[in-house]
């Protein structure tokens, strides 16, 4: 899709700044921010607006830092942050204008020929940081953007087992930035992308599976076990999966029970479900 002029005039101005830049997370969070507020103020309709700006303020975000051959990861997640805070100056944020931004940054890169898991990644972390100084609840914003990030890759004909690893390692990476129960997060994000998977037609098993390991890549350095990360992970898939049917439940449980990327796996949801979906 053609950028807009608000997209035009942030990657015309990101490509000079963000070029060399020392932080380039720091440096597209405060440009989006002042666009945004900028771009709303004074519109008389700010709801019929929002997502046109987020749009193309995120899209013209990731294309700069692509084309500066920058890091679209982190230049999804100060895009991101700053949109969300830039909207929250001139109107009230919904998890809708998240799920926008973290759509915005996949499909922005995708039309590039950028990092599309990547983008996700930075995407859904800086949506949780972002969601935390707005005043959205961490456990409304974690579903929110899981399914965006696998519905947005699902429209741009990427890879949804990619992005469910880079969904679940961005969930840990926010919820901590922000002080939050990861674990919890981790559990939550993790039910949210197999149910998404579910309707846009992925393999539940690889999603799962895909699921864990991103638990357990989250989980370094940042005081969390991996084996704690990953049951987490797999707890959410098997509970998601169950509730599909008893069957989805049964292959879900085998994908991700054992050893996975050197880590024991411990699935926690007792198993159980109906056979049709929720």
């Amino acid at each position: 899709m053609p950028l807009g002029d608000v997209g035009r005039g942030i990657r015309d101005a990101l490509v000079g700044t963000i070029r060399g830049a020392g932080n380039v997370m720091e440096t597209t969070l405060e440009a989006t921010r002042q666009t945004t507020v900028k771009a709303l103020q004074g519109v008389r309709d700010i709801g019929g607006e929002v997502t046109g700006v987020v749009t193309d303020t995120i899209t013209g975000s990731v294309q700069a830092a692509s084309e500066v051959g920058s890091s679209v990861g982190s230049a999804a997640k100060g895009a991101v942050i700053g949109v969300v805070q830039g909207v929250g100056e001139v109107a009230q944020v919904t998890v809708g204008t998240l799920s926008d931004t973290v759509r915005a940054a996949i499909k922005g890169t995708q039309e590039v020929g950028g990092d599309v898991v990547g983008a996700g990644q930075g995407a859904v972390e800086g949506a949780l940081v972002a969601a935390k100084s707005v005043g959205l609840t961490l456990e409304d914003s974690v579903t929110s953007v899981a399914r965006a990030a696998i519905e947005g890759t699902s429209e741009v004909g990427g890879d949804i087992a990619a992005t469910a690893k880079a969904v679940v390692r961005g969930t840990i990476q926010g919820s901590q930035e922000v002080g939050e129960d990861a674990l919890g997060a981790v559990r939550s994000s993790s039910r949210e992308v197999i149910k998404t998977a579910a309707d846009v037609g992925g393999d539940l098993a690889t999603m799962a599976r895909n699921a864990v390991e991103g638990a357990i890549e989250g989980s370094k350095g940042i005081g969390l076990t991996a084996e704690d990360a990953a049951a987490a992970a797999a707890t959410g898939a098997v509970e998601a999966a169950a509730q599909i049917s008893e069957a989805a439940g049964r292959t879900t449980r085998d994908a991700v029970s054992g050893v996975i990327s050197g880590v024991r796996v411990v699935v926690q949801a007792p198993f159980g479900g109906s056979d049709k979906k929720d």
